[in-house]
């Protein structure tokens, strides 16, 4: 069995994901408890797959630093000594 689901930025995106069976044969009762499964599984996965943005308010988009930090990697006066 193999299930095919469509890429993001592909233009597959409005097709619903496939399933192929390539080996046996299953009955009707059978396809239908595979595809309740893995339904869910992909219904559980999507919601929970949504990422959620941060809150950021006015101030903290408008601050800014002071000064930028210091360079400890530069030594006083630039002399190694």
């Amino acid at each position: 069995m193999s299930v095919h689901a469509p890429e993001e930025g592909s233009g597959e995106a409005q097709r619903p994901p496939t399933i192929e069976i390539t080996r046996g044969s299953a009955s009707e009762e059978e396809l239908a408890a595979l595809i309740a499964v893995v339904s869910d599984a992909y219904a559980q996965e999507a919601a929970e797959a949504v990422v959620e943005e941060p809150v950021v308010s006015a101030w903290t988009r408008t601050q800014r630093p002071l000064r930028r930090s210091l360079r400890r990697d530069i030594p006083w006066g630039r002399f190694s000594g």
